[in-house]
């Protein structure tokens, strides 16, 4: 972004974060930049470039105004407009092709705003039952609370959510690639469906990420991501943001200023750093993740292996019909159960036994633990999520280094489960 198209704290016009025609795309001298560029540059280009090649941190909460200036923002970065945050908002907005985005402190105060700007007391949601655990722990208890209520279905065909549906229906909700058994669903029923009923599709696209799925290609209307994962990709930030329609945007903006989850600018500038390196980063994931998987499936110990570039996975038909990547995360179902998938963890050396996911550095961590610890058993179960799973989030290191540290954790969980190293 060249410092003559940078928004200025002096400029009235510097305004929302993405709300402007240009944030869903840029214009290179030879047509559309491809994501790659997209990444690295935003969209502005050209101008009087003079000043820093990178963006300034704006560590400033506020600015020089509020006299009451005709045509001018107060500019106030719990608003949202700090020139950082305006930078990565545009620029996220034009990775997934919108008109509008909005960066926020988390992936859940992403979700959370967007959810209690389309809702209201005597609201209803209908969501895929697939999702991020704390999601689904907003929509049953805390949503409730405010007079919400979701009903939960299995996201199979375009009649599931209609039938779903009520009067007073305001969105539909889903992932489509789930945490944490990597399920893949299709979106464009769901958008079908949406657009029967007049009301926005609202999906998770954390683990697909702009490189191998862009929402609005499918029919997704408001397109959500944890940055902390993929988008920041070096597990130093907190942040999530939402990109979709100016106007549904502006809502999202308006639940934020009076809820207060604005990113700082320190995290904006991180975000928008990894951002640079996203489309390169995430073909090293796929690549990565690819090789893994196969390899895995063929050892000893391992009862299954999830990954949707697998042709053993039941999604992998729809998912190299709508993916342009297969993506970084894999799960890894150990034949030892808990013992075995606690050795295993404990064995490695070069992977991180961590939650989160999405950072160069390969992280595995057990959803019993972690993103579904407040299930019961039985609930985690009748999901698929057994107590021998281990999910991987596969970093870009030599691939060889990373099945050489697998190898170390598989003998420890063939031992720990009953049974030789090497059988």
């Amino acid at each position: 972004m060249s410092s003559e198209h940078r928004p200025n704290p002096a400029d009235p016009g510097a305004g929302e974060s993405g709300d402007t025609p240009e944030a869903g795309g840029a214009i290179g001298p030879h047509g559309a930049l491809a994501p790659a560029s997209l990444g690295v540059h935003g969209t502005h280009l050209g101008g009087d470039r003079r000043g820093p090649v990178v963006d300034p941190i704006f560590q400033s909460a506020t600015f020089f105004g509020g006299r009451g200036e005709v045509g001018h923002d107060l500019l106030y970065t719990r608003y949202g407009n700090n020139p950082n945050q305006v930078a990565v908002g545009r620029k996220v907005a034009a990775l997934e092709g919108t008109e509008a985005g909005l960066a926020l402190s988390s992936g859940m105060a992403a979700l959370a705003m967007a959810l209690l700007s389309l809702t209201e007391a005597g609201d209803h949601v209908v969501a895929s039952r697939h999702l991020y655990g704390a999601t689904h722990g907003l929509l049953a208890t805390e949503l409730p609370r405010r007079g919400v209520e979701t009903t939960f279905i299995e996201p199979e065909g375009e009649e599931s959510w209609i039938e779903a549906a009520t009067p007073t229906t305001r969105l539909l909700l889903m992932e489509v690639v789930t945490n944490p058994l990597m399920r893949v669903f299709d979106p464009r029923p769901a958008a079908r469906a949406a657009a029967r009923l007049g009301v926005p599709l609202l999906a998770d696209l954390t683990f697909a990420c702009p490189v191998n799925l862009r929402g609005v290609d499918v029919g997704v209307t408001l397109c959500m991501h944890s940055a902390t994962k993929y988008l920041g990709g070096h597990s130093d930030l907190i942040a999530g943001v939402v990109t979709g329609p100016a106007d549904l945007i502006a809502g999202v903006r308006d639940a934020m200023k009076l809820y207060g989850p604005a990113i700082d600018p320190h995290s904006a500038w991180l975000l928008d750093r990894g951002l640079k390196t996203l489309v390169p980063r995430i073909q090293a994931h796929n690549r990565n993740a690819m090789a893994l998987a196969r390899w895995l499936e063929a050892q000893p110990g391992v009862s299954g292996v999830a990954y949707p570039g697998l042709p053993s996975h039941p999604d992998h038909a729809l998912a190299a019909d709508l993916l342009s990547g297969f993506g970084g995360m894999l799960g890894l179902e150990l034949e030892g159960g808990a013992l075995s998938a606690d050795a295993f963890c404990s064995a490695l050396e070069l992977a991180c036994f961590a939650p989160s996911l999405g950072g160069v550095e390969t992280l595995v961590s057990q959803p019993r633990l972690t993103s579904h610890a407040g299930f019961s058993a039985h609930e985690r179960t009748a999901l698929g999520i057994r107590d021998g799973y281990v999910r991987i989030s596969v970093g870009i290191e030599d691939v060889d280094d990373l099945r050489a540290d697998f190898a170390r954790g598989l003998a420890a969980a063939r031992i720990a489960g009953g049974k030789g190293p090497g059988t």
